[in-house]
């Protein structure tokens, strides 16, 4: 009875040490796991911002610089922010574009203001106003420091646009165009049908042409039709693009009628303001870094293009006469005069303009030497 007694003993103390020891590894796995649990933490990544952008461009160099906006800001902004760009007509038509932005249908658009000129004459004034001696870097640089930029603010105030737009991509002069014949002068052009965009519609209105306003890929068959009798577009690569020399072989370089148009990126105003301070300065810094890349990179494209269209089509190209582009000038007077008696802030906008041209165009053409007079001397 006593052995039973001391087995029993034993037994129970046996269970009580495995009992304790089993305690023991489920605490060590509890702490382990806890461990674990605060080494790789499961926190939930939130989902990147991405912004909905139309171009106004379904294809062709424009469209490339389009992209290339975009890829400076989805590389700079990593995971958090991206931009989907969509090509011409994804959701509304480019002449909707800027609504579907106000009202938040699209979070951004890529295009020219002329194609929003409709809205006020002063659009046109910050991409395809009159020449006041500047090219287009300078309107760029009254845009950023001469108060281009407040202007342009309060014209979207005035009407009343729910908008942030950065303004960039200095573009070369536009050439005057293409046309069935050698333009010698202002009277050889009087009662042709000719396209062109903004401002410059009235200007080439006022020089006797009949003006048909057409977007980009309608030009070409326009022409072809009868439709027009001449047009223009933007540059070499663009119009080879087009196939304009298939339709035409005479090509006119030189025109003052659109000497200086930039690209305007433009975004959904509350959509911008709920973006942190540093997707905002993103969107902001690509564009100022996208305007140098555009005019490095197109001027080369433009100028390999205007090579192909001489020798590989057999387009004559031709400088404008100077005294087809002194009637522009004197038609731009006239066209600022009236439009300005009639509104206001045009006025304004056109002064401020003026101001700055006159300040910043006496130094630099005092200052540049003659480049003409330097590539004449190395190659004729």
């Amino acid at each position: 009875m006593q052995k039973s007694k001391t087995r029993e003993a034993k037994t129970a103390k046996t269970d009580k040490v495995k009992s304790r020891r089993k305690f023991l590894k489920a605490g060590a796995a509890v702490a382990a796991g806890g461990a674990a649990a605060v080494a790789m933490p499961n926190i939930a990544t939130a989902a990147p911002t991405v912004l909905k952008v139309q171009a106004a461009w379904g294809g062709g160099i424009f469209l490339e610089d389009a992209k290339h906006y975009v890829d400076r800001v989805n590389a700079m902004a990593g995971k958090d922010l991206r931009i989907d760009l969509l090509s011409v007509n994804s959701v509304v038509k480019t002449s909707q574009m800027q609504d579907a932005v106000h009202r938040g249908v699209l979070d951004g658009a890529h295009y020219v203001p002329a194609y929003w000129y409709s809205k006020s004459p002063a659009a046109s004034l910050f991409g395809t106003g009159p020449c006041f001696g500047w090219s287009a870097q300078e309107m760029l640089g009254w845009i950023h420091y001469g108060g281009g930029m407040d202007l342009f603010n309060e014209l979207m105030g005035t009407l009343g646009l729910n908008l942030v737009s950065f303004f960039n991509s200095p573009m070369p002069a536009q050439p005057l165009g293409w046309f069935k014949e050698k333009i010698t002068s202002s009277a050889q052009m009087k009662g042709m049908k000719y396209r062109t965009v903004g401002l410059a519609a009235d200007v080439m209105n006022e020089m006797g042409l009949s003006v048909v306003q057409l977007p980009g890929g309608e030009i070409q068959p326009a022409m072809k039709s009868g439709l027009i009798d001449a047009a223009e577009f933007n540059n070499p690569t663009s119009d080879k693009d087009f196939g304009m020399q298939d339709v035409s072989k005479h090509y006119h370089l030189a025109s003052f009628h659109q000497s200086q148009e930039c690209f305007e990126v433009t975004f959904n105003k509350k959509k911008f303001d709920s973006l942190s301070k540093e997707h905002q300065n993103i969107l902001r810094y690509a564009s100022e870094a996208e305007n140098a890349n555009f005019y490095w990179y197109s001027t080369l494209r433009y100028a390999d293009d205007l090579i192909s269209l001489k020798k590989d089509y057999g387009v004559n190209v031709h400088r404008t006469p100077d005294s087809v582009m002194s009637d522009q000038l004197k038609a731009w007077d006239v066209v600022v005069d009236r439009i300005s008696e009639k509104d206001p802030f045009f006025a304004k906008v056109v002064k401020s303009q003026k101001a700055y041209a006159k300040k910043v165009m006496d130094y630099l053409l005092l200052n540049q030497p003659d480049y003409g007079l330097a590539y004449k001397h190395y190659f004729g």
